[in-house]
């Protein structure tokens, strides 16, 4: 599989991706009303978000600037690999 590097196929794909969350998150509320869902579906959201931005902005820029990231099961592989390396250091970071 190759990179997308169109700029109009990258704007749809995060059009479409914005238009999947709200069309699953409208769902959700619509099947189980009331603010606690809202609230707590709004907290999952931007909890996930957070722990996307430090998986690939905060470990690049503050922890190791050498290492690029091309997705979730990479940082998985990064972190796995860090932690058998730096087992008789001590030194675990993820």
């Amino acid at each position: 599989m190759v990179d997308l590097t169109n700029p109009r196929l990258i704007y749809a794909k995060g059009f479409l991706f914005l238009l999947c969350g709200l069309m699953s998150a409208s769902l959700l509320i619509l099947t189980m009303p009331g603010w606690r869902n809202v609230v707590l579906l709004s907290m999952t959201v931007w909890c996930f978000c957070r722990c996307y931005y430090f998986a690939f902005y905060v470990i690049e820029h503050y922890v190791d600037g050498r290492y690029r990231f091309a997705g979730l099961f990479d940082f998985a592989k990064y972190c796995m690999k860090r932690r058998n390396s730096s087992s008789t250091d001590g030194d675990r970071t993820c």
